[in-house]
C-alpha cells in the first residue's frame, strides 16, 4: 500500500538529521542501505501478523557510506510480512484500518520533523 500526499515524498534532508528523526519515531535503518539508497522500517505486530511501514530515499548529494548525504524521500509504503517469503506491498493486501491510521499519524510526525530540520 502506498501512502499518497503525505507531504514527505520529494522532501530532502541531510542523512544524519534524517537518521535522528526516524530513530526518534521508531524507525530502523540498520544495514538497509547502499551508497545511493536508504530504507527506514517501522515494525508492527498485530494478532500474529507482522507489518512494516517503510520510508525509502536516495542520495542526491554525497553517499550514504561516507555518513554525508542529502537524501530525497520517496512515497512511504506499508507491507505485510509472510514467512518465509518476505514483505508484500500489493494493493490486494488487507491492512487493519487502525494500523493505517497509526501509520498516517506517524507519517505526519515525519513531515513535521522534516519541516523543523529544514527550518533549523
Amino acid at each position: 500500500m502506498r501512502f499518497e500526499n503525505t507531504g514527505i515524498e520529494n522532501q530532502t534532508a541531510e542523512l544524519s538529521h534524517l537518521d535522528d528523526l526516524m530513530e526518534s519515531l521508531g524507525f530502523v535503518r540498520a544495514s538497509q542501505w547502499d551508497y545511493e539508497r536508504v530504507t527506514y522500517d517501522r515494525k508492527f505486530e498485530i494478532k500474529n501478523d507482522v507489518y512494516y511501514l517503510r520510508v525509502q530515499g536516495y542520495a542526491i548529494e554525497g553517499d550514504v557510506g561516507s555518513r554525508y548525504a542529502v537524501i530525497k524521500l520517496l512515497k512511504p509504503i506499508l507491507g505485510k510480512h509472510y514467512y518465509p517469503h518476505g514483505v508484500e506491498y500489493g494493493e490486494d493486501e488487507n491492512f487493519p484500518p487502525s494500523l493505517v491510521n497509526q501509520c498516517q499519524t506517524i507519517l505526519a510526525q515525519v513531515k513535521e520533523g522534516l519541516a523543523k530540520i529544514q527550518n533549523a
